[in-house]
């Protein structure tokens, strides 16, 4: 399977590519897209973190669906433009514990984590504008 170079992607095609941060190390998979009813926009990407990468078990990581590279050349592969240093340290939470009671607080907390934080190869997130941007 070839991840077609358009701007959709089927929940099937997504959840079933191995993802890699953009230095080739094997990071996990996609879990879900948490998607706002409200607004129609992605508001993360559920990361599913491979047993034995960083240590971290498997631990789900919650990134914004703008640090997801999805048109690549390589088959069957995402790319996450995050090193693993940042995704090290990132908002996460269990399989058994999602989580819960008012969104917004979470979001403000994983969006926060993003924007601040530096970025080897792709800038800071920019929340207002949802995009990266490389600092000067």
């Amino acid at each position: 399977m070839t991840i077609p170079n358009h701007s959709q992607i089927s929940f099937g095609t997504a959840t079933s590519c191995k993802v890699k941060t953009s230095r080739d190390e094997s990071v996990g998979s996609i879990k879900e897209f948490m998607i706002n009813v409200q607004s129609g926009k992605v508001d993360y990407v559920v990361l599913k973190v491979d047993e034995g990468f960083l240590n971290l078990g498997s631990k789900l990581l919650a990134l914004p669906f703008e640090a997801f590279e999805f048109n690549t050349a390589q088959k069957d592969i995402v790319i996450v433009k995050e090193s693993k240093e940042t995704l090290e340290n990132a908002p996460g939470f269990d399989n058994d514990n999602w989580p819960s009671g008012p969104q917004s607080d979470f979001l403000h907390t994983m969006r926060t984590y993003y924007s601040q934080e530096s970025r080897s190869l792709h800038g800071r997130y920019d929340h207002e504008n949802e995009s990266f941007f490389c600092p000067k």
